[in-house]
């Protein structure tokens, strides 16, 4: 009986201190941050923090749409742009799951009439960035040369990879350098899509976004389906806010065309927590750097998984992405071992959300760090 008292003595301590910990940073501080994007006739953004499985901060700034003049709430729902990446790379894994593939197939594997060059690219290139492939929005400025923006048809994943099974040579030999590539996952879209039989975005709903009752998420197409309490990109410039919130490469899944919310990102955070889609060994080649030099001139050495950036912020360990559209800027950033998620999504592309993030992280793991004697 004793025993049994001391244990839930000991459960209700632990609890208090991690409560405590979570009110260590006040969600005035927070707020501070985005003082900037508190309007009510500009666009904005959207702030999640997470601790310890908890949320701690959850509110919207701005309007989602100026025509309307709708606020972002927790239920707008944003572009993801790269972010997207971190979805793809789980359906890909969730196929290594099911036997249906394996990350040292070839490419050339899943489409036989991928030239020469496919031979040598295998799906962990493709999800880690270094398969070399060109950059197909540079292919397509190429081929639309001197055409506005506006008048050049919006390209999808089938289109890309198209456009790179034209192609005869690759950036550098597959597997010998890293380079963030938007080609590698609007292909890995299409691997996704012939391995499974299933359309992408398909795909995605049936084994992502329904398990975890991410029930407003979509992988986006014009025609096909709809964004509840969708947010709008804009720009600014000198005559005010402009919407941009399409471009031609927008149709494109694999790299950047999910939408979501705070509330279901919140649900994607508790399923990462917890190993809800795949095992913590499952997760592992996810989070293995590639630890290639890049193709920048300095030769930096980049950790990237499968859809994460993998380093260290201020000495600790950290799972990040950013993503850049046209209308759309956002950043999640996790700090694994202190159990910190902080999501910032924006419909406006005059303000850099990681940088934003990372100074709610700096309250955080200030806060944190214990006491000298």
């Amino acid at each position: 009986m004793q025993r049994r008292y001391l244990l839930v003595v000991l459960c209700m301590a632990a609890f208090l201190i991690s409560a405590d910990s979570a009110q260590i940073v006040s969600p005035q501080q927070i707020d501070a941050i985005f003082a900037g994007l508190k309007s009510g006739n500009a666009p904005g953004g959207a702030v999640l923090v997470r601790q310890n499985g908890r949320d701690v901060f959850r509110r919207g700034y701005g309007v989602a749409d100026l025509r309307s003049g709708r606020k972002i709430d927790p239920q707008t729902n944003f572009r993801l742009a790269s972010l997207t990446k971190q979805f793809t790379a789980t359906a890909i894994m969730l196929l290594v799951h099911d036997g249906r593939l394996r990350y040292d197939d070839r490419l050339t594997n899943v489409f036989p009439d991928f030239p020469a060059s496919g031979n040598s690219i295998t799906i962990r290139n493709l999800l880690n960035h270094t398969s070399g492939l060109l950059d197909y929005e540079d292919l397509m400025m190429n081929q639309y040369r001197n055409t506005p923006p506006e008048q050049i048809p919006q390209i999808k994943d089938a289109g890309v990879l198209e456009l790179l099974k034209q192609q005869s040579q690759t950036k550098f030999p597959p597997g010998s350098k890293w380079d963030y590539s938007n080609s590698g996952y609007a292909v890995l879209a299409m691997v996704d899509e012939k391995t499974s039989g299933k359309p992408f975005g398909e795909f995605l709903h049936d084994r992502i976004f329904a398990p975890l009752r991410m029930n407003e998420t979509v992988a986006y197409q014009r025609g096909k389906n709809q964004v509840a309490n969708r947010a709008y990109g804009y720009t600014k410039d000198a005559d005010g806010w402009r919407e941009t919130d399409q471009s031609p490469t927008s149709a494109v899944l694999g790299d950047g065309g999910i939408y979501t919310s705070l509330d279901d990102m919140a649900k994607w955070d508790s399923a990462l927590r917890h190993h809800t889609l795949l095992s913590a060994q499952e997760m592992e080649p996810a989070l293995t750097p590639a630890n290639l030099p890049a193709t920048a001139p300095d030769g930096t050495v980049t950790g990237y998984g499968f859809g994460w950036f993998l380093d260290a912020y201020k000495g600790l360990a950290r799972m990040w992405h950013y993503g850049e559209t046209v209308g759309f800027h956002t950043a999640i950033e996790h700090f694994r071992d202190q159990d910190l998620s902080i999501i910032v999504l924006c419909n406006r592309t005059d303000v850099s959300p990681q940088q934003l993030a990372l100074k709610v992280a700096d309250l955080y793991l200030t806060a944190e760090k214990p006491t000298p004697p």
